[in-house]
């Protein structure tokens, strides 16, 4: 049976495919087969298939971005309740940071509660300087106090309890020789800045951020 196959192969006129017999033929048939698929692949197919994959990668990423769209339309009255309750926390917030001429009143307000709790004051000494930030002012005052334990207590609550933000950074406590505390710390008030100390300070980021690009 092997023989018969083989013998097929033998003296085959290559000027004459037609002539072949049966297995030479077909072989040849599937092998120009074969070519042509290969090359279509190669010159048309395979850019074809590209564009698919391409479009379906496409299509997957707009069908997430309509979701995600479509989640944040379904949310939309809830993100607006929420920026309306933020807007709000934001003006209360606001409303606690006193403007430039009422600072010299909460600095005063920051004695009088030491003096009031009968704390003695070897140092209050506001910054010659305002930190400024985005839309506020910090103005750092050392101060160093003397009292009693319960006395020191009751201002830092007081301090807690103005109207004003004001905050006790850096404390430290040391025992005098005749049993009073002596406390330092770094109490910190802060201000809004008006409309031209906004733009000014926003001319200065601007300034600050065109510079560091360029280099």
């Amino acid at each position: 049976m092997l023989k018969k196959l083989l013998d097929q192969f033998r003296n085959l006129n290559f000027k004459d495919p037609g002539v072949w017999p049966p297995l030479p033929k077909g072989i040849l048939l599937l092998a120009l087969f074969a070519g042509i698929l290969v090359c279509a692949y190669l010159f048309d197919w395979s850019d074809q298939l590209d564009e698919i994959e391409a479009g379906a990668s496409q299509e997957a990423k707009l069908k997430d971005e309509y979701k995600a769209k479509k989640q944040l339309a379904i949310n939309l009255d809830l993100y607006r309740q929420q920026l309306s309750e933020i807007d709000s926390s934001f003006g209360a917030l606001l409303k606690q940071l006193p403007n430039r001429s009422q600072m010299d009143a909460l600095l005063v307000d920051i004695n009088q509660a030491g003096l009031g709790r009968g704390l003695t004051f070897d140092l209050f000494k506001p910054a010659q300087q305002e930190t400024l930030r985005d839309f506020y002012a910090e103005l750092p005052i050392q101060l160093k106090l003397n009292g009693n334990y319960h006395d020191i207590g009751a201002f830092a609550s007081d301090i807690g309890a103005l109207s004003r933000i004001v905050t006790l950074n850096d404390i430290a406590l040391a025992t005098g020789k005749d049993g009073a505390l002596t406390m330092d710390a770094t109490a910190k008030t802060f201000r809004y800045l008006d409309e031209e100390e906004v733009a000014t300070q926003r001319r200065a980021s601007a300034q600050k951020s065109a510079k560091a690009a360029k280099k």
